[in-house]
């Protein structure tokens, strides 16, 4: 009994020391990549199970960081999703809450959490994927080191606390260990992988290492978006006004 007693809290030792090792690596490249605003200009090139290809172009801004923050998305191209937009109230505690406003029929509707899960608007991003999620709405567990595009990276496993209301079971994050960036993202449904997003093109803008370069892939659809950041900046004044839902209907 007593060896028995041993072995459990050694597990549960080492249980602790892969979830601490991971929670600090995940803190990190949060503390790294904080900035009080952020805006791009985005192109999206959808390609479809079939190989049909499609281009979209979108901008972003946010106010704010670290799962408390504010962000509005809005298509600028083609014509007949012009206008189309999509507010974003994040949280540090919870799912964001979401509108999307459809300028076509002059309406906006608050995105349903039963929603979450859809696409957004024919792209391989869903609704849940354009959040902000603070580190500490998931539990951590350290998988070891594996080279990945021939980058050095710590494999960290993710899922999300009880609290929160997700898609995704867990998720495999690979994050460089040159500068604790996430190089890429498998979201899996108990055993199915659901999404797979990768990250490229990593430069250093305004001190923050960011990827210009995006792709995500469909597991299910065996569809991809990649998405290209352009005119990225960080830190730019922006007000608390511009993202309200009178602003979305702008």
């Amino acid at each position: 009994m007593n060896k028995l007693i041993a072995i459990f809290f050694l597990l549960s030792s080492l249980a602790s020391a892969q979830y601490d090792f991971a929670l600090q690596i995940m803190d990190e490249s949060e503390s790294r990549a904080r900035s009080g605003t952020q805006q791009y200009e985005g192109t999206l090139e959808v390609t479809t199970a079939s190989n049909k290809v499609t281009t979209k172009r979108w901008t972003y801004r946010r106010l704010g960081s670290n799962g408390a923050s504010k962000a509005i998305l809005r298509f600028t191209a083609p014509a007949e999703v012009k206008g189309v937009a999509l507010l974003i109230v994040n949280h540090t505690d919870r799912s964001s809450d979401q509108w999307m406003w459809t300028p076509a029929i002059e309406r906006d509707r608050k995105i349903a959490a039963q929603d979450r899960s859809t696409r957004f608007f024919g792209t391989d991003f869903s609704f849940e994927d354009l959040e902000e999620r603070d580190v500490d709405q998931f539990d951590y567990k350290y998988q070891g080191e594996e080279t990945l595009g021939g980058l050095d990276c710590w494999k960290i496993e993710s899922k999300p606390k009880q609290s929160v209301s997700s898609q995704y079971t867990s998720s495999m994050l690979w994050l460089r260990k040159d500068d604790y960036v996430a190089t890429q993202i498998e979201n899996f449904s108990k055993d199915k992988l659901v999404r797979r997003i990768r990250y490229s093109d990593i430069q250093k803008v305004s001190g923050i290492w960011t990827p210009r370069t995006i792709e995500v892939y469909d597991a299910v659809r065996k569809s991809r978006t990649v998405l290209k950041l352009e005119k990225l900046e960080y830190n730019t004044p922006m007000k608390d006004a511009d993202f309200t839902l009178e602003a979305l209907r702008k």
